[in-house]
C-alpha cells in the first residue's frame, strides 16, 4: 500500500466519525438514550465487519496466530470506551463542545508518540498543532457558547473520550500484526462487545422500539465502528500515529458541514475560517520541506 493511499484511508475514517455526531444527535432527538444507542452502534458495527470478513476470502485466517491480546485491549480501551464516553458527552453537552473536548486527542496522541521516541515535537509539528487547535476553537465558535449551564460530568466524559481515542490511534500504529487489516478490526470490535454489554445490557434490543434501534445501530455502527476501524487499521501502521492524529482533525470540518446539511445547524464565517486553519494544519503536518 502506498503512503498516499494510507493517508486517504485515515482521512476517510476520520470523516466518518465527523458525520457520525449529527446522526447520533438525530437518534437522541427521536427519544433514544446513550444506553440504547451505544450497544446498538457497537453490536451492528461488529456484525458488519465480520460480514465483510466472511466475504473477503483473504481474511480467512486464524486470529489467534496474531497479537490477539494486544488487539483485544485496543478494542476494549480504544474503541468501546471512546464510543461510550463520547456518546455520554454528546448526551450531556452541545455537539460543538463535545467535539472541542474530543479534539484534545491531537496533542495527546503526539505527546504519546514523543514520549515513545524520547524526543520533542518538531517545529513543523508544533505549528501544525497550533493551526489545528486554533481552527478547532474557531470552527465550533467557542466565543458564543453558553458555559453557565455547563455539565462538568459531560466535560469529564469528553476529555476521557479524547484520551481513549488518542490511545487507539497510538497503539494501532504500534502493534505489529501479520493478520489482514479486516481481521485486526474484527478482533478489536469483538473484544469490545462483552465489556460494552456489561455496562449496557443488550436487553435494549428486546424493547418495543428494538427494530428501529437496530436500524439506527446499523447506520451508526457503519459510520462509527466498521468504516473507521478498518480504514485506521489499514492506514495508521503505514503513516504512524502522529500524522494520523493530524489527519484525524479533518473530523471537525466534516462534522460542521454534516451538521449544516443533515440537521440544519448554521455555519458562519468564523467557522469557515476555523475549517481553513484545520486544513492548513493538516497540509503543514504533511509538508516535509
Amino acid at each position: 500500500m502506498g503512503r498516499w493511499v494510507a493517508i486517504v484511508l485515515v482521512i476517510i475514517g476520520a470523516s466518518s466519525y465527523g458525520v457520525l455526531s449529527s446522526f447520533i444527535k438525530m437518534a437522541y432527538g427521536q427519544g433514544f438514550t446513550d444506553g440504547q444507542i451505544t450497544p446498538a452502534q457497537m453490536t451492528m458495527g461488529t456484525l458488519l465487519v465480520w460480514l465483510v470478513v466472511l466475504c473477503h476470502r483473504r481474511s480467512w485466517v486464524n486470529p489467534l496466530t496474531g497479537p490477539w491480546i494486544k488487539l483485544s485491549l485496543i478494542g476494549i480501551f480504544g474503541l468501546a470506551l471512546t464510543t461510550a464516553f463520547y456518546n455520554m458527552a454528546l448526551e450531556a453537552l452541545d455537539a460543538s463542545l463535545s467535539i472541542i473536548l474530543l479534539f484534545q486527542f491531537t496533542w495527546m496522541t503526539i505527546a504519546m508518540d514523543c514520549w515513545r521516541q524520547r524526543k520533542l515535537p518538531s517545529r513543523r509539528e508544533c505549528i501544525a498543532i497550533l493551526f489545528i487547535l486554533l481552527g478547532t476553537l474557531l470552527g465550533v465558535n467557542v466565543w458564543e457558547m453558553n458555559l453557565e449551564q455547563l455539565s462538568y460530568t459531560g466535560v469529564l466524559f469528553g476529555l476521557l473520550s479524547a484520551l481513549t481515542y488518542s490511545g487507539f490511534l497510538f497503539f494501532t500504529g504500534q502493534v505489529q500484526s501479520t493478520l489482514p487489516p479486516l481481521m485486526n478490526s474484527a478482533m478489536m470490535l469483538t473484544a469490545a462487545l462483552p465489556v460494552m454489554f456489561i455496562v449496557y445490557p443488550p436487553t435494549v434490543f428486546f424493547q418495543e422500539s428494538g427494530r428501529v434501534l437496530l436500524l439506527w445501530g446499523l447506520l451508526l455502527g457503519f459510520l462509527g465502528q466498521a468504516l473507521p476501524t478498518v480504514s485506521f487499521n489499514m492506514g495508521i501502521p503505514r503513516i504512524g500515529s502522529t500524522l494520523a492524529a493530524m489527519l484525524g482533525s479533518i473530523e471537525l470540518p466534516v462534522a460542521i458541514i454534516a451538521a449544516f446539511l443533515i440537521i440544519g445547524e448554521p455555519v458562519n464565517g468564523i467557522q469557515w475560517l476555523g475549517m481553513g486553519f484545520i486544513l492548513g494544519g493538516i497540509l503543514i503536518s504533511e509538508n516535509k520541506t
